[in-house]
């Protein structure tokens, strides 16, 4: 394993059942453009290749890239690019005619959330994701309010996409193993936002102060997380029926939503 490789922490997969059944969730067609993230040393990358009418491989690793290259040189659909998929801009991807854009990918755990980050941003050109996580990631893309796997990462993730686990991974499909479960998570983005929230960076810094000190009353940590005054934010808090008592893993993204604007109505107030 190279060093940037082993830097990023990525674990390539082995086992060829996984490897379907990843594949089998976003069902490629001939009319599908697929983009494959980390495809390392190309468990899925065959069957990609062999589904859809076109695939894009992103791998940071150059070594890699060249013998994935070599490896698909006779099959024009293929194209192999050495890029960060944290960085590679999505939003240049055009949807196919008839078609759909899907990504799949083994994501290495060191950079999953930034990966995750940049998909949900260009979620107008992406219509569904087969993703490989950490088993502790995948939970909290999914969870439910009310419990400690909640966070940011479930909110600012079902605001925009409806997210499941689909399945557990262990260690040995993998090589090397990791010293953690894995799981593939389905997400699929929402035709709309599942609740309006107006300005969404004022939204995702709500989110985050919320969460940044989690074991805080919710009005204490939006408070100390947003530089604001404890005061100003229980108003705005208590003005849309919530509780500032309360911990932010209780509150829906729908509560999420009218705190923030809460918190704009009265700040303007106050300036």
């Amino acid at each position: 394993m190279s060093d940037k490789r082993r830097a990023l922490g990525q674990h390539f997969l082995r086992d060829r059942a996984v490897a379907r059944a990843i594949v089998d969730l976003v069902a490629p067609a001939s009319g599908d453009l697929v983009v494959e993230i980390g495809p390392g040393e190309g468990a899925l990358t065959a069957d990609l290749a062999g589904r859809a009418g076109r695939l894009i491989a992103l791998e940071v690793d150059r070594a890699l890239a060249v013998r994935l290259r070599e490896r698909f040189s006779a099959v024009p659909t293929v194209e192999v690019l050495e890029a960060d998929a944290r960085t590679w801009d999505y939003g240049l991807l055009e949807r196919p005619s008839g078609g759909r854009v899907l990504v799949v990918g083994n994501l290495p755990y060191s950079v999953s959330k930034p990966i995750l980050m940049a998909l949900v941003a260009a979620r107008e050109v992406v219509d569904d994701m087969a993703l490989m996580l950490q088993l502790e990631v995948a939970e909290r893309l999914a969870a439910p309010p009310g419990g400690k796997v909640y966070g940011s990462l479930s909110v600012l993730t079902q605001l925009h996409c409806e997210a499941r686990v689909a399945f557990r991974v262990p260690p040995g499909a993998f090589k090397p193993p990791p010293k953690v479960d894995s799981a593939v998570v389905h997400l699929t983005p929402l035709r709309a936002p599942r609740v309006l929230v107006g300005d969404e960076a004022r939204f995702h810094a709500v989110v985050r102060a919320a969460f940044s000190q989690r074991r805080k009353m919710l009005g204490n940590a939006v408070a100390g997380g947003l530089a604001l005054p404890v005061d100003l934010v229980r108003r705005a808090a208590e003005a849309v029926g919530i509780d500032p008592a309360r911990r932010a893993e209780t509150l829906t993204i729908e509560e999420f939503a009218a705190l923030a604007r809460s918190l704009a109505e009265v700040r303007a107030r106050r300036a």
